[in-house]
């Protein structure tokens, strides 16, 4: 094995040259013979990991011969492939971040952690998102004998921050809207409160005239979305089609280019930093300002964690009263909330009136 360092002279001492960084430092001392035994052992202290890393690899290719050449890229492109539709294209679309080039022709056997933090380092958050997907993902499949980072080492994920669409900002949108397709698209969206794929995959079968609901499978997380609609929003889908798909033509479109007419819309009329995915927390935030029940704001919204629904509605400005004055309500020797009531309906009333 070819030898990492070498012995020279400078002066009265002698010194280590680096083969591979081209580093030097001295040895601190001038006689030949300890400077030969203080160089055996940098050499010997660099080739034994290297040895065993050696050994290592043989064993493993003895049972996966591609363990030695399978590169990130040979794992992104298989990811890509276990994908299926919106997903798909997602994934398409992140391994070609160019963070991603600091490591797409590496070996996966010879990844270390600092690999790992220069591209985590020169991505974004979506960068990051998705290098521990793939991380996951070569575990999983045993090409990674060991975790790169691990988990209390990634940099958590901080997402920017989100919100719903007011009242104000809906009403200029839709009086900015000219397209009329468009514009109960977005009205939808407000009175739904459901992701702009699952509106947009609406037919005139999801729509109970008998019971007053909109009800539909979430394309996501294929719960059901259950949501009784009032007279206004009536007055609404009695515009749309009565057989077939709800929106034709906006609604066969890619989720990117529905994006990018709602974004240009807001341009129009000077609304910042909401999306179409926006209608969702406008709906959450508006449930809890009014105390809708919690449990009744998740069937509607498909979501099946609390965690999730509360982080939806975050942001929902709620007035509480005093202790005085709700107390001022209660009748003396009884509860605010009946416990009966509470147990046989299971309602968990969001905390506040407004």
């Amino acid at each position: 094995m070819k030898q990492r360092f070498r012995m020279f002279r400078r002066g009265n001492y002698f010194w280590s040259h680096d083969g591979q960084t081209g580093k030097q430092e001295t040895l601190h001392t001038k006689d030949k013979a300890t400077g030969r035994r203080l160089l055996h052992a940098k050499n010997e202290a660099y080739q034994q990991p290297v040895f065993n890393l050696q050994i290592a690899r043989t064993y493993l290719a003895a049972s996966d011969p591609e363990i030695v050449k399978r590169t990130w890229q040979t794992a992104m492109n298989e990811i890509v492939r276990t994908k299926r539709d919106a997903t798909r294209i997602r994934w398409e679309r992140a391994i070609k971040d160019h963070a991603f080039d600091l490591i797409r022709n590496l070996p996966i056997l010879e990844t270390r952690s600092e690999h790992f933090l220069k591209v985590l380092h020169e991505g974004t958050v979506s960068t990051n998102a998705f290098l521990r997907k793939l991380h996951n993902f070569t575990l999983d499949m045993n090409w990674l004998p060991w975790p790169v980072l691990a988990k209390r080492h990634w940099p958590k994920i901080e997402y920017g921050e989100k919100r719903g669409v007011t009242g104000e900002e809906h009403q200029k949108i839709i009086a900015a809207e000219t397209n009329g397709e468009r514009r109960a698209f977005y009205e939808l969206c407000w009175h739904l409160g459901a992701a702009q794929s699952d509106v947009a995959n609406l037919t005139a079968e999801d729509v109970d005239w008998k019971d007053r609901i909109v009800g539909f499978f979430r394309k996501k997380t294929k719960t059901v979305s259950l949501v009784r609609f009032d007279s206004e929003l009536a007055e609404l889908l009695k515009t749309l089609p009565q057989s077939g798909r709800l929106f034709p033509k906006f609604g066969q479109i890619r989720e990117a280019h529905r994006a990018t007419e709602f974004k240009r819309c807001c341009r129009r009329v000077g609304v910042e930093g909401v999306t179409l995915h926006s209608y969702r927390y406008a709906w959450a935030e508006r449930a809890k300002q009014c105390g809708y029940p919690e449990r009744f704001a998740q069937e509607a919204l498909g979501h099946n964690s609390k965690a999730v629904h509360r982080s939806y509605a975050k942001k929902a400005k709620v007035t509480l009263p005093s202790l005085n004055e709700w107390a001022a309500h209660a009748q003396p020797g009884q509860n605010v909330i009946p416990f009966d009531a509470h147990k046989s309906n299971n309602v968990q009333p969001y905390v506040g009136v407004n």
